[in-house]
């Protein structure tokens, strides 16, 4: 057993676990599961935490979008030098390259529709290399990281006609 890849996996499912509940489960000490925390967190491998909630309650989060960008690669940076410039911005909450149509896919939150329309067309679609960008409104989210978002509703059975 790897420790430090099973407590990303325990810590994956659930970022609030405890050292004591880490080390309960992959049978380890307490001080040995904070220990490889710790380090973890000091290598970059964690680099975060973060609570899934419905983000529809804070206004500054209400739209999210899915921007597909084709980019035009540079010689000796690829895709890197334009993805760390798109990364800079504040809407922009991450940063994918992709197979595919396109190079980028970015996730991107903001007020409004308009908020995120502004950006994509003055900041995003100005930026030198960015050939074309597609945007997808998220209208309702089901599903993130595994988990469901909602309270599944009772299972009921499709009446079925002859």
């Amino acid at each position: 057993m790897n420790l430090k890849n099973e407590i990303l996996r325990l810590l994956a499912e659930n970022g609030r676990l405890e050292a004591a509940d880490i080390a309960e489960r992959l049978h380890v000490t307490e001080k040995s599961a904070q220990k490889a925390v710790k380090e973890l967190e000091a290598d970059g491998v964690i680099v975060g935490y973060r609570a899934m909630f419905d983000e529809t309650v804070l206004p500054e989060t209400a739209v999210k979008a899915i921007i597909e960008v084709k980019t035009k690669p540079e010689r000796n940076g690829g895709f890197d030098r334009i993805a760390k410039r798109i990364s800079k911005f504040s809407k922009v909450e991450s940063v994918y390259l992709v197979s595919g149509g396109y190079d980028l896919l970015l996730e991107v939150r903001g007020e409004t529709l308009k908020d995120v329309a502004e950006f994509v067309s003055s900041k995003l679609a100005t930026i030198d290399g960015v050939m074309s960008t597609s945007t997808h409104f998220m209208l309702k989210k089901y599903k993130e990281l595994g988990k469901m978002m909602q309270d599944e509703e009772s299972k009921e059975r499709l009446n079925i006609t002859p």
